[in-house]
C-alpha cells in the first residue's frame, strides 16, 4: 500500500519552461539575477507576487522579486497558484513529503501544511491539481522552486494550487494563511502571470487596471476589476489572498517591482501575455543587515554572544582532531550531543600539517549548532585533503587543527570601517560570493585595498569589484584558537 504522505512530486515541466540539466539550470538562474539589479527596500518581504511563465519569457521580471531575497532565511515558503490544466473547488495543499526539481527535493512542511488545511472547509489537504500526469503537468508553482532553490538555499515548502479564481475562495484561502502563519519565519508567494493574448497596447491597459488595485491593497477590488474585465490576470484569486492573509499579518508598504509582456522577448506584439512582480513588506528591516545569516527563527539579529571559554576551545579542538583521525583511518565517527555549545555560529576549520595549510572547510550560513557544524567542517577539509593527496595517515600525529568561529556579519559602509588584523570580508555580487578570514590578511601582509582586491578574486570576479554600487561586503570577527 502506497503512503501518500511520502510522496515526491516530480518535475512536470523541467526541460520546457526552465533547463532539465541543473549545470544548465544554475547558470540560467545565475544569468536572471545578473540582468536585473536589487530594488533598495524600508521592510522586509513578507510576501511577493511573481510571474510564471518559461524563463526566456517572465524569468527576468521574476528574478526581480527573488534577488530582494539575497542573504535572507526563511523558514518556510508559501506558494500559491493557480490551475492551469483542471478544474476543482477550492484549494489543494500538498499532503505529499516533497516537490523535486533538477536542484533535488523541497521538503514540505507537514505540521504548516496540516494546520492551513483545517481552518476552513475550503483549503483541504490533497494532490488535486499537483499531478504530473497527463498531456502537461501543473507548471505555475514548479517554476518558482529553482529561484528560490538558489538563493535561499535550504527551507521548508508548502505547496497550494487554488482550484477556482473566486473572491470567496481568495478571502478563505487568505484568511487561513492569516490565521496559521502568524509568529513564523515565512513568505508567501503568489504566482500569477497577467493579461493573456491581446496586442501589446490593449494587454498595458489590462495591467495596468490590475497593478492599480493590487497598489492600493485592496483585494476586493482587484477581483472586480478582473470579474468586470477591465483587467486580467490568471491567478487573480492567488494574489487576492496573498493580500488578504498579508494585510492581516500587519504587512505595510507594496513594493511594485516590474512589468514586461513576452513581445518584449518574442518581438511579436499581436497576442502578448503581460508580467509583473511586487513585494509586499513588514516593518520588519531586511535580515541581510547585521544578521547571522542562515540564522533560524524569525528575525535573526544579533541578540547575544557566544563566549568560548578555554575549555570548549579544547572540546570543539579535540572534537575536530577526532573526526579527521576517523577519517584518515576510513571510520565512523559519532558526534557527541554538547548542549552548551549548541549556538549557530559560521565556523571554518583549517588543518595544518608541518606548519602548513593542507585543507580548510567552512560555512557562513550555519542552521545546526556549533559542535555539528565544527564536525562536518573537520570532516569536509579532511575530504579534501585527502582527496588531493596532501593528507595521509601518517600524517596523524603532526596534524594541528585551528579553528575560527565567526560572529554575526555586518554590512559594510564604508571601507575605511575595515580593520587589518581584526576583520574578515564577505563579498556577494550577484551569484558571486567569497570570504576570507582576518587572519588571511595578516599572513598576507595585505593593506585594505589588497584585501579587498583578493576577496573579489577569491568571489571570482575582478578584483575592482568591490567598487561596483551593487557590491555587498560584510565584515565580521573571528576567534581563531
Amino acid at each position: 500500500m502506497t503512503d501518500h504522505k511520502s510522496e515526491i512530486r516530480k518535475p512536470a515541466v523541467a526541460g520546457v519552461f526552465y533547463p532539465a540539466n541543473p549545470i544548465e539550470l544554475g547558470k540560467a538562474v545565475a544569468t536572471l539575477f545578473s540582468e536585473v539589479e536589487k530594488t533598495p527596500l524600508t521592510g522586509r518581504p513578507m510576501a511577493m507576487i511573481v510571474p510564471h511563465s518559461g524563463y526566456p519569457y517572465s524569468g527576468k521580471i521574476a528574478a526581480r522579486a527573488f534577488k530582494l531575497l539575497e542573504g535572507e532565511h526563511y523558514e518556510t515558503v508559501i506558494i500559491i497558484s493557480p490551475s492551469s490544466t483542471v478544474f476543482f473547488k477550492g484549494c489543494a495543499v500538498y499532503d505529499g513529503s516533497g516537490y523535486e526539481t533538477p536542484f533535488g527535493v523541497v521538503g514540505i512542511d507537514e505540521k504548516l501544511s496540516e494546520r492551513i488545511a483545517s481552518v476552513n472547509s475550503s483549503v483541504y489537504l490533497s494532490k488535486k491539481g499537483h499531478a504530473t500526469a497527463g498531456a502537461r503537468g501543473e507548471h505555475a508553482l514548479e517554476v518558482q522552486l529553482p529561484f528560490l532553490q538558489v538563493v535561499l538555499g535550504k527551507f521548508k515548502l508548502v505547496a497550494i494550487v487554488m482550484g477556482e479564481q473566486e473572491e470567496d475562495t481568495a478571502k478563505s484561502l487568505g484568511q487561513a494563511l492569516a490565521s496559521s502563519l502568524g509568529n513564523t519565519n515565512s513568505l508567501i508567494i503568489a504566482s500569477s502571470n497577467l493579461s493573456h493574448f491581446h496586442p501589446q497596447k490593449e494587454a498595458r491597459e489590462l495591467d495596468v487596471a490590475v497593478q492599480n488595485a493590487i497598489e492600493k491593497y485592496d483585494p476586493h477590488l482587484l477581483m472586480k476589476t478582473i470579474e468586470s474585465g477591465k483587467g486580467e490576470a490568471s491567478g487573480g484569486g492567488v494574489i487576492a489572498a496573498a493580500l488578504v492573509a498579508a494585510k492581516q499579518l500587519g504587512g505595510k508598504d507594496i513594493k511594485f517591482l516590474g512589468y514586461a509582456t513576452s513581445g518584449e522577448t518574442t518581438g511579436e506584439l499581436d497576442e502578448v501575455v503581460g508580467y509583473m512582480s511586487a513585494a509586499i513588506l513588514s516593518t520588519e528591516k531586511p535580515h541581510s543587515v547585521k544578521t547571522i545569516l542562515g540564522g533560524q527563527g524569525k528575525g535573526a539579529f544579533v541578540e547575544d554572544t557566544l563566549a568560548l571559554s578555554n575549555q570548549h576551545k579544547d572540546i570543539l579542538k579535540k572534537l575536530a582532531q577526532d573526526v579527521v583521525e576517523a577519517k584518515l583511518n576510513d571510520a565512523f565517527y559519532h558526534v557527541p550531543d554538547i548542549h552548551e555549545l549548541n549556538k549557530q555560529r559560521g565556523v571554518y576549520v583549517t588543518i595544518i600539517v608541518d606548519d602548513k595549510i593542507i585543507a580548510s572547510a567552512g560555512r557562513v550560513r550555519v542552521r545546526e549548532p556549533l559542535f555539528k557544524a565544527v564536525a562536518e567542517m573537520a570532516a569536509a577539509a579532511a575530504t579534501l585533503g585527502i582527496d588531493a593527496g596532501t593528507l595521509k595517515s601518517r600524517d596523524i600525529k603532526k596534524t594541528k587543527i585551528r579553528i575560527s568561529v565567526l560572529s554575526a556579519l555586518e554590512r559594510v559602509q564604508s571601507f575605511e570601517e575595515i580593520e587589518i588584523g581584526k576583520h574578515g570580508l564577505m563579498l556577494k555580487l550577484d551569484m558571486h560570493t567569497g570570504l576570507l578570514l582576518s587572519s588571511d590578511a595578516t599572513h598576507q601582509g595585505w593593506d585594505r585595498t589588497q584585501f579587498l582586491e583578493q576577496i573579489c578574486l577569491k568571489a571570482g570576479l575582478p578584483k575592482n569589484s568591490y567598487k561596483d554600487k551593487f557590491a555587498e561586503i560584510y565584515k565580521f570577527t573571528a576567534d581563531e584558537f
